[in-house]
């Protein structure tokens, strides 16, 4: 990534604005959230049954193309970030924002399992890898010692996302088709995306002169506690945030979430479906999850900014083990609903502190690739979720087996969570 440090040329017009330029920034990044929808779980777990009955497949073959998928774009995630920090968010969303519509329009004309598997990929990777690692780490750069409450205003985007497009995607693909239903959504993603990206978007405060939240003069140095953030910025490396303690136990205790949040996203409906729930109520708990989800956003980005982060992600992992444990008493609409309103509320806090969490530790300098590491990680532990899920269901005609083996994933990531205090530069040396 290019220097942090301010611009020494004349002021640009984005310096001369009468109010700081982050916040148009995060406008932007809430709306690459909100658009990374296709490629989340929730928007393609409402095509997997209506491709499963066109195409006469299996649900263990969908869900193997779908976490091949997912794997692939782990891997491929890293080399995003490394990209992020050497051509800045602008172009970023520029490039993948095109691919992302192409990608869509891929999934349209899918009618052999390879076609699957690539275009699960490129959604992955474009989608719900790409259009979170870049907006989020967008925002973290332009904000420091409000980066909590800057992250969960940009994360009303996801929110808004996952509340918007399982509806109105349930109601397309049954009006006009899975295949026209995909063709649409190219057209959403470059007319929504696009210009905004090419126009507004900024690589980082001080690259038009400005200091992050928009501070006169220089970052003050001195912090309250070593796990406050908002005045000390400590900046490793790639490497050198991989010698530290602290970094391996963040990757574990950010697993359980894409995990079991994707596990449990891809089969959702087939899930509810197996509790009695009708098709149109179960995608309605999508909705559901979102106003929680806001709910936790907001509590844990206004928390992040006061309280250690590693406490608040482990408070989400607690919420995650109470969701799933709430599936076995599942038995009405209401209680589904509510089921809905526990995993968003963990969702809202673990993908908050998820975020904020790794500058804090780590710094602005490279963050991009750091977090593109982090990232891969997180759509790798996502891509394990949906095959041993549809595999058991096949094989037992159940839920049961693999929600009680997964229960055991957060418990591991609370731990590794409550460990993971912040790193030194010692430990990198």
């Amino acid at each position: 990534m290019q220097s942090t440090s301010p611009s020494e040329s004349h002021p640009s017009i984005t310096a001369r604005m009468p109010f700081f330029y982050g916040w148009i920034i995060l406008a932007v990044s809430a709306l690459a959230l909100f658009i990374s929808g296709p490629g989340q779980t929730y928007s393609v777990s409402i095509f997997v049954d209506p491709i499963i009955s066109d195409m006469g497949w299996t649900r263990t073959m969908v869900s193997g193309m779908y976490s091949a998928g997912s794997l692939t774009a782990g891997v491929a995630m890293i080399l995003v970030g490394r990209l992020l920090d050497r051509y800045g968010a602008r172009t970023m969303l520029a490039v993948v924002g095109v691919l992302f519509g192409l990608a869509a329009l891929w999934m349209s004309s899918v009618d052999q399992p390879w076609k699957l598997y690539v275009g699960f990929a490129l959604m992955r990777t474009l989608g719900q890898g790409s259009l979170t690692l870049i907006p989020t780490t967008l925002i973290s750069l332009w904000f420091v010692c409000r980066r909590g409450k800057a992250t969960a205003i940009g994360s009303l985007g996801g929110a808004a996302s996952g509340a918007t497009f399982p509806i109105l995607l349930h109601k397309l693909v049954t009006d006009t088709g899975w295949r026209n239903a995909w063709q649409t959504l190219a057209y959403v993603i470059w007319i929504a995306l696009l210009l905004p990206a090419i126009l507004l978007v900024r690589r980082s405060p001080e690259s038009v002169g400005l200091l992050p939240d928009g501070q006169q003069g220089q970052l003050q140095n001195g912090l309250k506690n070593d796990e406050t953030v908002g005045v000390r910025e400590l900046n490793f490396s790639l490497s050198e945030a991989t010698r530290t303690r602290a970094f391996w136990l963040l990757i574990v205790a950010g697993s359980a979430f894409p995990l079991i949040g994707t596990a449990l996203g891809f089969h959702q409906i087939s899930l509810l479906a197996s509790k009695g729930i009708p098709a149109g109520v179960a995608a309605s708990v999508f909705g559901v999850m979102a106003p929680m989800q806001i709910v936790g956003i907001f509590a844990a980005g206004f928390l992040a900014d006061r309280y250690p982060n590693r406490y608040l992600l482990a408070v989400g992992q607690g919420l995650l083990i109470i969701g799933m444990l709430w599936t076995f008493l599942i038995s009405s609409t209401w209680q589904a609903f509510l089921w809905g309103g526990i995993m968003g509320l963990g969702a809202g806090f673990t993908m908050t502190v998820g975020t904020v969490i790794w500058p804090n530790y780590f710094g602005r300098l490279h963050l991009g690739s750091i977090r593109g590491v982090a990232t891969a990680a997180m759509v790798a532990f996502a891509a394990l979720g949906p095959l041993p899920f549809g595999l058991l269901f096949d094989l037992t005609g159940s839920y049961s087996l693999p929600i009680l083996v997964f229960v055991a994933l957060p418990v591991s990531s609370l731990v590794a969570a409550l460990l993971a205090r912040p790193p030194g530069k010692d430990e990198a040396s």
